[in-house]
């Protein structure tokens, strides 16, 4: 019965009441990382795939009841992350009821966040998501997959999912960093073909998210 109730509160938020949420996570790692990063994506999307989303994201800590208030949360850092059993138990819950997490490696979590993820979902190991995915599709075409951002240790990007029954509830991307794309200009002297393709694919986060 708690699952239906967690469901029916993130599908009844109505379009005017659209908010998203910055993952205030515990271990030291810096999960503030890329301050203008969210607010410039929101403001992307609302101009570009007609989203109605408040322009200042909410922060949320993983074991709060709040979590159930956002359709979409999202973390990034270059640190460490540790998530405590109450956290794990709430991440659990939130995704399972149709809510979805969004986790951005700013260059130093991966270590860290995978055995977080694994806490999460024990019997459910994270899966390369091909370039055939909808979330590569839709509203913008990415026929090779991730975008490359930065490039880190020069790797290729990498999306990677936790799938519950044939749905996406959990993204990690990984040697791409979308979240140094999304900042303003000047932060990291990104050119423009560079931070368009990184809001591009952020828009095509969202929009699955709302429409799936």
């Amino acid at each position: 019965m708690k699952k239906i109730f967690y469901l029916l509160v993130l599908l009844s938020l109505p379009a005017f009441a659209q908010e998203i949420a910055l993952v205030k996570y515990s271990g030291g790692g810096d999960w503030y990382a890329n301050p203008t990063s969210l607010p410039n994506l929101i403001k992307y999307c609302n101009a570009t795939i007609n989203t109605q989303i408040k322009l200042k994201p909410a922060v949320v800590e993983p074991s709060s009841p709040d979590l159930f208030s956002y359709p979409f949360i999202h973390m990034t850092g270059h640190g460490n992350v540790v998530f405590s059993d109450s956290d794990i138990d709430n991440l659990k819950k939130y995704l399972l009821a149709g809510g979805f997490l969004h986790i951005d490696d700013n260059y130093g979590m991966d270590q860290y966040i995978r055995k977080e993820i694994k806490k999460i979902f024990p019997n459910n190991p994270l899966t390369e998501i091909p370039s055939s995915h909808l979330i590569f599709q839709k509203p913008n075409s990415f026929p090779n997959g991730l975008p490359k951002i930065h490039e880190h240790d020069g790797k290729r990007p990498q999306a990677f999912g936790i799938f519950v029954d044939s749905k996406l509830v959990l993204l990690y991307t990984y040697e791409c960093d979308l979240g140094d794309g999304w900042e303003d200009a000047e932060v990291n002297n990104d050119p423009k073909e560079i931070r368009d393709k990184a809001l591009k694919m952020g828009a095509n986060i969202i929009s699955y998210i709302f429409n799936n």
